[in-house]
């Protein structure tokens, strides 16, 4: 894996501004797993993408309906949450027709090598801030970071 980019979030506007930039290093298609514990702003970084994106509506967490698609005026974001699954596997059918002409799929709690995800987005606490970085992941690459 090759690390893109590192910056430390202090304030919710350093997070907007971080789903801003990652915007720009993301092709259309491109499949995100987003990675951090509980509270760590993955939703929220999700929002702020969308909202990039044109989408006016409220982003949450698919926590429960497992799938969200937000209709954006570039594609639809397609954002999921395999958290309560004990095998992600059996989604992965699903996940795959949701993407088909994505602009984008962000998938948290998701495994890049799994997935086949070309990013990765590590958001981790960092005493009273956050550290967030994004990776570009290889074909067939093991998580090595």
């Amino acid at each position: 894996m090759r690390l893109l980019l590192s910056r430390k979030l202090s304030r919710l506007e350093d997070t907007q501004a971080l789903a801003e930039e990652v915007l720009g290093l993301l092709p259309r298609g491109a499949l995100v797993a987003l990675e951090g514990p509980l509270g760590a702003g993955k939703t929220t970084f999700v929002g702020f993408l969308a909202r990039a994106l044109g989408f006016p509506g409220r982003v949450t967490s698919p926590t429960y309906t497992l799938i969200h698609t937000y209709p954006t005026p570039e594609g639809p974001v397609v954002h999921a949450d395999l958290y309560r699954l004990k095998d992600p596997s059996l989604l992965l059918g699903q996940l795959e027709a949701a993407l088909e002409g994505a602009r984008l799929g962000l998938v948290e709690w998701g495994e890049p090598h799994l997935l086949g995800a070309s990013h990765l987005l590590r958001l981790s606490p960092e005493g009273e801030a956050r550290r967030a970085e994004l990776w570009e992941v290889g074909p067939g690459e093991e998580e090595g970071v």
